[in-house]
């Protein structure tokens, strides 16, 4: 019984949730935007005008995702205006057959090339194709061709004017759905770490879990980074936004900690082996702030709901009597292994030292003494997207992947409409639409949408037809078209399955009102549903395909380029001391983002046929290398700026040369330029053992009350001596790595 309870509250939070969610309140608007004009239009007798401003409002509403509220702006000011001026156009679309077909085919090219600067203008290129294959679906009567054009402009204006309406009476929804999932996501990922600690665990999946979390997180920071930031710059300083951006601030904190403490889990699984009670002891500490986490995603900003610190202090008492106890047991037998486990539960306090910042600032506290972010330092975490004209000249080559995908996307839209026309299809724009809709510049994206447009139309095909046969009353079909369109545009983003299926059941309800051969536009809606579908897969493998491995390298390229920068920070902050720079940060920052980017290039990969997965498990091992080069650099950046550390040695400067030469090899060999390989097999080794003594505290003596400023030097030498040789070892192992792959 308790299960089922528990089950029913799980459901009935979700769906608060999902009605709480901007993707919801983003249908609603969508829903007023589009039946409103036609209500009043029905109303006054002018049903051309009220479709017209419906057409535009709708065309309009794609740019509506989140991010800064100005850019989002923008963005649907522009798909009005690309709307308005693509109707126009297809007003005079009136030509013979095989005269429109090489003209859509440009249109929809022109159209979709306006991708390349960015995702935001996908989204204003996507709007444009709706209108364009549209213009096929409706042809005004009663309305010359320049005032429709201008009508659906000004039902483009009437969603922004909503839109704005909407964000001054809840301006702070966007954040905090994001902050709400952002917590979740970084819940999600202490707790997968935390599982990786059980020796019994797939490990292999759990770390594929680990990077796909890790990339869902970074693209989250991103968003709340241009939203918070940005809108500090605009509207100046504002008591929420600063103490949600120090919140931002410890989230990130969060996620690069953990990266920053990577687990030599060979060597933890020989520890645990023998005293496995540290297995649970740790993961309980883990798997309780990964529900704290979740709980502060629930309750908000209500303190009195929030985990209470005693818990996790109890958690904390039981690891360290354990630990002490150990080190008492063995003395100076397993140093190595107490050091382990030390360095664990240090991560895990300054883990929940943030926790507990995240609840203070969530708890409204006054802000007079806290440090605010720099405003003018924060712009250079912004990446600013170049709207340059050159870049549609940059572009325009097959090596580009948006060039390739509106070349695609052209070419099979005129294979649709030739199709549609010739066997004589009822509505063969519902060709060219589903083609519009599913094809995606990746083959993996493609494939699934593909699948779930299928599946999606042909649920909702089945439930259209029940409730036609039950049903006939057109103000009912009209209440049902409402509701099922605000249901399909609140969950397409989330389950585009679930979105494709209550898409089908508005547009039969809507036929179902002006046509009483429902059954007939039932029939035609899956048949070209399914043609448009066949189409676009079809055209991912054989018109122009863009297989992952024709873009890995430059993605590997720009990670390690960013790594390799990264380093360079650290190492000139390490000889300067000081206060960490901006440029430091900023460096830390890309590194991060750029190996997420790798992460996911190598996931679309992954998904792609077998026969075009070249080179798939070298990639993955120069994958990991290269993510587990960052955890290294990120845990030897962490160390340097938190303890005091001595003057950098010519053999410290000697060996971060070496790792950086190693990486520019890496670099040229990726080019495809000629390397000197020498290094690697001559004396890598010999250098590594020169340079700096690996790590063996054999000769000490210890007793169970060591000096803790012994303690903090053995832990110092311990770090630095073993990341600079792990630094060192996974360079070469890179440039051996890459030398031995063949990219085309």
């Amino acid at each position: 019984m308790k299960t089922y309870s528990q089950i029913i509250f799980n459901s009935f939070r979700e769906l608060l949730h999902f009605l709480k969610s901007t993707n919801f309140s983003k249908a609603i608007l969508i829903a007023i935007a589009v039946t409103v004009p036609i209500l009043l239009s029905i109303r006054w007798g002018h049903i051309e005008i009220g479709l017209a401003l419906c057409f535009g409002a709708f065309w309009s509403s794609p740019s509506d995702v989140s991010g800064n509220f100005r850019h989002k702006k923008y963005g649907i000011l522009f798909s009005a205006g690309l709307v308005m001026l693509v109707s126009f156009i297809g007003g005079y679309l009136k030509f013979e057959t095989w005269l429109l077909i090489p003209v859509l085919g440009l249109l929809t090219f022109a159209i979709a090339f306006i991708s390349v600067y960015g995702f935001r203008a996908s989204l204003i290129s996507f709007s444009g194709l709706l209108a364009l294959v549209l213009s096929f679906a409706h042809e005004s009567k009663d309305l010359e061709i320049y005032e429709y054009a201008l009508l659906i402009g000004a039902g483009g204006l009437w969603y922004l004017l909503l839109a704005v309406l909407w964000y001054r009476i809840n301006p702070k929804a966007q954040t905090e759905e994001l902050f709400w999932e952002t917590y979740r996501l970084t819940a999600e990922f202490l707790e997968t770490r935390g599982k990786l600690v059980g020796p019994k665990k797939d490990r292999l999946e759990l770390q594929s879990q680990l990077y796909e979390i890790q990339s869902k997180l970074i693209e989250h920071h991103e968003t709340l980074r241009e939203i918070l930031l940005l809108s500090r710059k605009s509207s100046g300083r504002s008591s929420y936004q600063a103490k949600r951006l120090l919140i931002f601030v410890e989230l990130i904190d969060m996620l690069e900690t953990a990266i920053a403490n990577p687990v030599n889990y060979d060597k933890m699984d020989a520890l645990f082996g023998d005293h496995p009670e540290f297995i649970e002891s740790f993961q309980n500490l883990i798997f309780e702030m990964a529900d704290q986490l979740r709980i502060i995603a629930e309750v908000g900003t209500d303190q009195s709901k929030f985990p209470k610190n005693s818990k996790m202090g109890q958690c904390f008492e039981k690891v360290e009597r354990e630990i002490a106890n150990f080190r008492k047991e063995t003395g100076t037998e397993d140093y190595e292994g107490f050091l382990m486990l030390q360095n664990l539960l240090q991560y895990l306090e300054k883990q929940f030292e943030k926790l507990k910042k995240i609840k203070w600032l969530l708890g409204n506290p006054d802000l007079g003494s806290v440090d605010l972010v720099d405003q003018t330092s924060a712009k250079r975490f912004i990446v600013a997207q170049d709207y340059d004209p050159k870049l549609l000249l940059s572009n325009f080559s097959f090596r580009s992947t948006i060039f390739r995908h509106s070349l695609r996307l052209s070419v099979t839209v005129m294979i649709g409409y030739a199709l549609g026309n010739f066997f004589d299809f009822q509505n063969p724009y519902w060709i060219l639409l589903t083609i519009i809709v599913i094809m995606r510049p990746s083959y993996g994206l493609t494939k699934s949408r593909t699948k779930d447009r299928i599946i999606g139309t042909l649920l909702g095909g089945a439930i259209a037809t029940g409730f036609v046969f039950l049903i006939q009353n057109p103000y009912v079909f009209g209440a049902l078209g409402v509701v099922s369109l605000v249901i399909a545009f609140s969950m397409v983003q989330k389950n585009y399955r679930a979105g494709a299926t209550f898409i089908t059941l508005t547009v039969v309800f809507v036929y179902a009102i002006i046509r009483p051969d429902i059954i007939t536009v039932i029939q035609y809606r899956v048949l070209d549903t399914l043609i448009g579908a066949g189409l676009s897969f079809v055209a991912m493998l054989w018109i122009l395909p863009a297989w992952g491995f024709m873009e890995i390298r430059e993605q590997i390229e720009n990670s390690v380029k960013a790594n390799k920068e990264f380093l360079a920070q650290i190492a000139r902050y390490y000889e300067q001391k000081g206060k960490v720079t901006t440029t430091y940060k900023v460096s830390r920052k890309e590194a991060f983002v750029e190996t997420s980017n790798l992460s996911s290039a190598f996931q679309r990969m992954a998904q792609e046929p077998v026969s075009k997965q070249k080179n798939l498990d070298k990639i993955y091992e120069l994958v990991v290398l290269n993510h587990t080069f960052l955890s290294s650099l990120a845990s030897f950046s962490t160390y340097i700026q938190n303890n005091p550390t001595t003057e950098a040695s010519l053999k410290f400067k000697n060996f971060i040369s070496e790792i950086d030469k190693n990486l520019e090899q890496v670099l040229l060999a990726l080019a495809g330029s000629n390397y000197d390989q020498a290094p690697l097999d001559l004396h890598s080794d010999q250098f590594s053992k020169e340079q700096l003594p690996t790590f063996v505290p054999k000769n000490i003596e210890l007793s169970f009350k060591v000096d803790e400023k012994l303690d903090r030097q053995l832990q110092e030498a311990h770090l630095v001596t073993e990341q600079l040789h792990w630094l060192f070892s996974l360079s070469g192992k890179m440039l051996r790595l890459v030398s031995k792959i063949e990219f085309e």
